[in-house]
């Protein structure tokens, strides 16, 4: 069964200078302020279309993995995954880094960094920002 997310944003003023409110409708955790130089320079307390980006990429990332190792007989006990987001105004999004470690009884090390791999190339996110640089370090705990 497909599910539909919905999120929206209020808008006013020029990019420069205006500023608006994003709202998580599906999940009413709340609004959240965004604007051109909490984007371009430093966040100030509010969020960007990168740091959503990165929150989404992050929890598809770790959901793959924990499904790919789990149905490799060694399920995780933890991952804690990170999701790096590059922004360069008047360019866009450069590159994406993912860093994920894990405890995982029973696995070694090369096999931990070979389903991180799988589920960076299969991740629903991954797959939909498949035209950006994707990297990842990964690494047991």
């Amino acid at each position: 069964m497909a599910t539909t997310r919905s999120a929206h944003t209020v808008w006013d003023g020029n990019l420069l200078a205006g500023s608006g409110v994003v709202t998580f409708d599906s999940s009413g955790i709340g609004e959240y302020p965004v604007s051109w130089p909490s984007r371009a320079e430093a966040a100030n307390g509010k969020t960007s279309p990168e740091e959503l980006i990165a929150a989404a990429h992050s929890s598809c990332f770790s959901m793959a993995l924990s499904h790919g190792l789990a149905g490799a007989g060694t399920p995780p006990t933890r991952l804690t995954t990170s999701a790096d987001v590059t922004f360069q105004p008047g360019t866009g999004i450069t590159g994406i880094h993912l860093t994920v470690a894990g405890k995982v009884p029973g696995i070694d090390e090369e096999a931990f960094v070979a389903a991180a791999e799988n589920a960076k190339a299969n991740c629903p996110v991954s797959q939909a920002l498949a035209g950006t640089t994707i990297t990842l370090s990964a690494k047991l705990a």
